[in-house]
């Protein structure tokens, strides 16, 4: 039957970000149109325990998740987490728009053989109205989002390990949508009206997702990421992993790093935003993109934004969603700054302690 993890309630809800490499958290409150951050965790992911955003040892990932417990006020009770690739399915279908929300739950169970590639038994399902059909007003467009049951119940459980309970399940591409709209300041004043490109490169995958008029047109997930980038400078120069992954954080490398591993890491972003845009320009018919927000761990490579501007010819910026938000005593604005790239999914999770929406 349809799952109701999707749902949001009243209560502050930490928003956890399980990546493959760090858990990162963010908690916010809201005060009139204002957010505020009261809490920021991260902590470094028990090797082996994701793979390709996949939960492999839930007992590992939930130890994580206790060291971010440690660090948040006391009266937290509720989480929220993202599943995302090849296992989240979303698509937006055409539904009766007469019938309730129970109607469309039963006729979408009813349509859902034809509608999701597994078996109904393996998958939890969500949905959100949206707006009328513009080509035929009887009709609603309905996002629906579809996920292996397995994907979200190892979330479920990790963060119960991790001694919170889980009031939300989300998709990390719409996470990164709701976030984006914070990064909107950083923009013209016409980002609102204007088709926005949103790119997040983390370890191991990059999310896309298309924004216009506040509402998310395509996504897109790739496995593409800056792994590939430390494993470049361990090839390279002899490092391990952690002294690779200090490496990219000091700038302690040699004089060569910039042709040797950069340059060709940039040229692959390069490759990959462009693909990915196009795909989205071509399925659906727009001739270009007005904004790029780029994000994640690889948006902290210098001057990855003015590369992108200058060979996408699109206005780029890298993501600070808390620019404009009152930052609470417990937490570090210096780290928030230096962090705010890699905690947009975060930050989106962390928006749904004020939200109704489904997805």
């Amino acid at each position: 039957m349809i799952n109701r993890l999707f749902r949001a309630k009243n209560p502050l809800i930490l928003g956890v970000d399980i990546g493959a490499h760090t858990v990162k958290a963010i908690l916010l409150s809201q005060h009139g149109e204002h957010y505020k951050v009261e809490a920021l965790a991260i902590e470094p992911m028990i090797k082996g325990s994701m793979t390709d955003r996949e939960i492999q040892d839930i007992e590992a990932v939930g130890t994580v998740i206790a060291k971010i417990r440690k660090k948040i006020p006391k009266n937290i009770k509720f989480a929220a987490a993202a599943v995302s690739g090849s296992t989240v399915i979303t698509k937006v279908i055409f539904m009766d728009a007469s019938l309730s929300d129970d109607e469309l739950a039963s006729q979408i169970e009813v349509e859902a053989d034809s509608l999701i590639p597994y078996p109904l038994s393996e998958v939890s399902m969500d949905f959100e109205k949206q707006d009328l059909n513009p080509n035929d007003p009887s009709k609603v467009n309905v996002l629906l989002s579809a996920a292996r049951t397995e994907s979200v119940q190892s979330r479920v459980s990790a963060l119960d390990a991790g001694n919170f309970a889980t009031k939300v399940v989300d998709v990390e591409s719409y996470c990164l949508s709701r976030a984006a709209e914070l990064c909107f300041h950083q923009l013209p004043p016409d980002a609102h009206e204007k088709l926005i490109a949103v790119v997040d490169i983390g370890a191991t995958m990059t999310l896309m997702s298309i924004l216009e008029g506040g509402k998310t047109h395509y996504t897109r997930d790739q496995m593409f990421g800056g792994e590939q980038y430390t494993r470049s400078i361990i090839s390279y120069y002899g490092k391990t992993y952690e002294e690779a992954e200090q490496a990219k954080v000091s700038n302690d490398l040699p004089p060569t790093y910039t042709f040797e591993v950069l340059a060709p890491f940039q040229t692959m972003i390069l490759q990959q935003v462009r693909r990915g845009i196009q795909m989205y320009l071509t399925t659906s018919g727009r001739e270009s993109i007005d904004y790029l927000i780029i994000s994640g761990g690889t948006a902290l490579i210098e001057g990855i934004d003015k590369l992108l501007t200058e060979e996408l010819g699109i206005h780029t910026i890298v993501a600070n969603p808390f620019q404009q938000m009152e930052v609470g005593p417990a937490v570090d604005r210096q780290q928030l700054t230096q962090l705010a790239p890699q905690l947009m999914v975060a930050c989106g999770l962390a928006m749904r302690s004020f939200s109704t929406w489904h997805i």
